[in-house]
């Protein structure tokens, strides 16, 4: 009766562990959200950005973007919020929008294209996984091995260390 007791203790232990893991997984997986203010094309029309677009996340502004440019912002979880502000034109009106977005699991660093989601493009137009470009790596020069080590030695061609 009590190995019983134990064992089930034991079992319910596990099975609690099990799911805070997974609450954990869900509730702390973080991402990095990059803003892009790029000209997209959105059913074959071509989108520009707006003349300023301001990204506020947690009531705090975490990029201020003019045509080509990318910002970024830190975020937690899954459901992803923020404020976009956009000005069309210099010295116009702005005019702000409330977003909430599922972040995918599989993903790190998420790219949103402004303009493309302004627009009304599906997520897989406005939405793309950031692949950071890999970095370039120097190439040393190898030895020539046409007898330099000969020479420094003072050994000429055709002679032996014997000579």
């Amino acid at each position: 009766m009590n190995k019983k007791r134990m064992l089930l203790f034991r079992l319910i232990t596990v099975l609690i562990l099990i799911a805070i893991c997974a609450v954990m997984f869900v509730v702390g997986r973080g991402h990095t959200v990059y803003f892009d203010a790029k000209t997209a094309e959105v059913n074959g029309t071509e989108v520009k950005p707006p003349y300023k677009t301001e990204i506020y996340v947690n009531d705090e502004r975490v990029a201020k973007l003019y045509d080509g440019e990318r910002g970024m912002a830190k975020w937690m979880g899954q459901n992803f919020k923020m404020v976009v502000e956009i000005t069309d034109e210099k010295g116009g009106e702005s005019h702000s929008s409330a977003v909430k977005l599922k972040l995918p699991y599989n993903m790190d660093g998420i790219i949103l294209n402004i303009p493309a989601m302004f627009a009304g493009a599906g997520q897989d137009v406005y939405l793309s996984e950031f692949i950071p470009a890999p970095e370039e790596v120097e190439e040393e020069e190898a030895p020539s091995g046409d007898g330099d080590m000969m020479e420094e030695f003072g050994i000429g061609e055709g002679e032996t260390a014997a000579e």
